[in-house]
């Protein structure tokens, strides 16, 4: 998923690369750190010619020409064996070459807004709360999340495995009582400690701490009950976690100030940063389409002009989402972790409540012994600086909000089955529908990021996919000549597909071509003299990592979506989901054609449709005679 230093205690920011120290293999989730390898550096060859060989489908002539010449005078120069021999230095000082590198600079160093341009969002499946109301169903939740926080904080939790092998847990220490605190001039991952065992619920702008050790439903819902009673009795908030979606430095300097001002405002903070997660109550009424669902649990908004009272939300934390009619989402931090384990976290909630796995009502050696201690408000002490800044980020949001288009889109025509009957891959077929559809619109292929996780390596993340390959090319320009015949068609989309599974491969194995140039391209020492070589600088070469697809895939039963926005301004944002029977995908971008963009896509997946089927039938017909 698109994505991006020692300062408190209780962090793991002396070193990004720290990692929990269980080996105990009764204790499974870390149980497998230290077996794992270290993430590797491809060889120079290997990496610009795969480099190249990207650059052709996007390029002119002439650019690619110019681009393949800096390649052949960077590899023939001694310098890139330095900068290489420098790689393989760090990689052999280091658990992991890239990762401190990467959360810095991709992640924590980012100083623009986390929402549009960072959080993701994962909208749950209707009706899974049985028309339960907003406090029973947000109990249910947190129930479920305190049990899965049990596992972790155990480490009795089985790792996650890809063919047999164990990824990387590192990133689970980030699951719960963790945030991303603003610091100039880069933010710090902090995680407060599992004997935290409050959540932080949010109504009306206002931000109450709740006790949820040995605390069952019934209490919850209670506590829930009393929230929405003095919240909405008292109106308004304080409205401080809009700061959270403002420039990282505005913030800082804003909570260093209201932390200075006031001890309660102090304790206010560290009770929210230190809490489990954060849950959002939502007043009003609820959003009743899917584009409305997905604005409201990306941005706090229901429609791309969002009103209200500064959105209910602190972005710097994760938050379980329920509207007034019981439907829920999540809303990701992704600093210190992609997709998978949050998924991972919402499939537990919503899988075991649904399967009656989750004691609601707890058995009397679970209980607390002491009664269930009233909500307490974290009130906050603002003068009429802090107001003034608040009323401008409010304002400030809701422009920049103004400018996002969103649309979900449904494809029900087919899925993961049908596909699967034609022996190609889901996820290359699927990404050459958005190869397609972006060539209808604009007349070329467009610049691709599919985001592959690399945890098969310690402390791995992603990888791209540059999903943009001569062989896409060749597919595309068949599907719009009137010539190509349907076997010509479907030969090419194979082949085009079969490209997609050897890049996934080498980003799967720390192949690509992306972060080995980052890599490189970060060792030289301009504060020493040093020029960066033209391979890097090049504006057509830097024009293929201009990525126009922000592509990124999870697929669960238990979500009717998810989403998060575009990476560049001129782009867009395509999340999807491959199901048994459906594709979904969430558009964003600030083009302003999210809907066109969408029925572009539903149009080419029902061109790819009909030619495989017409072969197909060709093909049995020619058997019979």
């Amino acid at each position: 998923m698109p994505t991006p230093t020692p300062k408190r205690s209780l962090t793991f920011s002396s070193s990004l690369q720290s990692q929990p120290d269980s080996k105990s293999p009764s204790r499974p989730l870390y149980a497998s750190q230290s077996e794992l390898l270290h993430l590797p550096i491809p060889t120079l060859n290997s990496t610009f010619h795969k480099y190249l060989e990207t650059l052709q489908p996007l390029l002119s002539k002439d650019a690619y020409a110019r681009n393949e010449k800096l390649v052949k005078q960077f590899l023939n120069d001694d310098f890139s064996k330095v900068l290489q021999k420098r790689l393989e230095d760090r990689a052999a000082q280091k658990d992991s070459w890239l990762s401190e590198w990467w959360n810095e600079v991709a992640y924590m160093g980012y100083r623009g807004r986390i929402i549009p341009d960072v959080s993701y969002f994962y909208i749950h499946k209707r009706g899974l709360g049985n028309g339960q109301s907003q406090e029973e169903r947000a109990a249910e939740l947190v129930r479920a999340t305190v049990e899965f926080k049990k596992l972790v904080d155990s480490e009795m939790l089985e790792p996650e495995k890809v063919k047999g092998g164990a990824l990387c847990m590192n990133s689970y220490q980030y699951l719960f009582n963790a945030v991303r605190t603003p610091t100039k001039s880069s933010d710090v991952p902090t995680n407060h400690g599992s004997q935290n065992h409050h959540i932080v619920v949010l109504r009306n702008n206002r931000y109450f701490k709740v006790e949820t050790q040995g605390r069952s439903k019934s209490e919850l819902v209670k506590a829930f009950q009393e929230i929405k009673q003095v919240a909405d009795q008292k109106g308004e908030g304080s409205g401080v976690g809009i700061l959270t979606v403002d420039n990282r430095d505005l913030w800082t300097e804003t909570r260093d100030r209201l932390i200075s001002n006031s001890p309660t405002n102090k304790a206010s903070i560290d009770a929210i940063d230190s809490a489990i997660l954060l849950v959002c109550l939502d007043d009003g009424p609820a959003p009743s389409t899917e584009d409305a669902r997905a604005w409201s649990l990306w941005a706090g908004g229901v429609d791309r002009t969002p009103k209200g009272k500064g959105w209910n939300r602190w972005f710097d934390k994760h938050q379980i989402i329920v509207d007034s009619n019981g439907e829920t989402g999540f809303n990701g931090e992704h600093s210190m972790l992609d997709g998978t384990p949050t998924l991972r976290l919402n499939e537990f909630m919503l899988g075991s409540l649904q399967a009656g796995k989750i004691p609601l009502e707890l058995p009397e050696n679970e209980k607390a012994k002491t009664p269930m201690p009233a909500p307490q408000e974290l009130g906050f002490e603002l003068d009429e600086q802090l107001k003034s800044v608040i009323a401008k980020s409010k304002e400030g949001f809701g422009k920049e909000m103004s400018l996002q288009d969103l649309k979900m889109i449904n494809f029900e025509g087919y899925g993961k089955e049908l596909i699967k009957t034609h022996k190609i891959s889901p996820d290359g077929w699927v990404q050459m529908i958005k190869q397609l559809a972006f060539t209808r619109l604009f007349g070329r292929p467009g610049i691709t990021y599919e985001s592959c996780q690399t945890r098969k390596y310690l402390l791995g993340r992603t990888e791209v996919i540059r999903s943009a390959s001569n062989e896409s090319k060749a597919f595309t320009g068949s599907m719009i000549s009137t010539s190509a015949t349907d076997a010509e068609r479907e030969q090419k989309l194979r082949k085009a597909v079969e490209r997609h599974i050897q890049y996934s491969v080498w980003a799967s194995q720390g192949q690509g071509v992306d972060r080995h140039m980052f890599g490189l391209k970060k060792l030289v020492k301009t504060d020493e003299g040093e020029t960066v070589p033209e391979v890097f600088t090049d504006s057509d070469g830097l024009r293929s990592g201009h990525w126009e697809l922000s592509t990124s895939q999870l697929s669960s039963k238990f979500l009717d979506g998810w989403g998060y926005g575009e990476v560049v301004p001129d782009g867009y944002g395509l999340s999807y989901s491959i199901l048994d029977n459906k594709i979904t995908w969430c558009i964003t971008t600030k083009n302003n054609d999210a809907e066109k963009f969408g029925q572009a896509l539903c149009d080419a997946a029902e061109e790819i449709k009909g030619v495989l089927e017409r072969n197909k039938s060709s093909a049995g017909a020619g058997s019979k005679l």
